[in-house]
């Protein structure tokens, strides 16, 4: 993966995504269809058209991500940066949250061509698992906000 990096901060957004940040860092939906989920994991689909985005959510547990096809995209993140990274078919990466750690971001398709991964959330993390569906301000804890978990990648 090849990344672009900057930092704008989150008032340089425009507004529908600040509007998202707001309506949505909480949402533990971290991909686009749940595919399965046992005691143990979660399994994620994210298919993006060019040009669709998922919208903000967050990462608490412990996961990794693998491109299906290669493509480009644009991620902001709850601190204000933005990336912009090119992914190649069969990529993985593994991020670890330590307790009261998380990663908020979104994802957008920036690229001419269907943009896919599959995503592997484990349930047996240090962090409760987000309930699905029902994702408000409360159901996190305030400790820790904005510290970030491990990580040998974006996504």
């Amino acid at each position: 993966m090849s990344a672009i990096v900057t930092e704008e901060g989150r008032k340089a957004w425009p507004d529908f995504i600040r509007e998202d940040f707001e309506a949505n860092r909480f949402s533990g939906r971290v991909g686009t269809r749940l595919l399965s989920e046992t005691d143990r994991v979660r399994v994620w689909e994210i298919r993006l058209a060019p040009g669709e985005r998922i919208g903000f959510h967050r990462h608490v547990l412990d996961y990794f991500w693998t491109a299906v096809t290669p493509g480009r995209a644009k991620s902001h993140a709850e601190d204000g940066t933005i990336v912009e990274a090119v992914y190649s078919a069969g990529e993985t990466r593994h991020f670890v949250y330590g307790k009261n750690e998380y990663k908020v971001h979104d994802l957008e398709n920036v690229g001419d061509a269907d943009l896919w991964f599959t995503t592997v959330e484990f349930l047996g993390s240090v962090n409760a698992p987000l309930k699905l569906g029902q994702e408000t301000e409360g159901e996190t804890s305030s400790e820790g906000v904005g510290r970030r978990g491990r990580s040998d990648g974006e996504s």
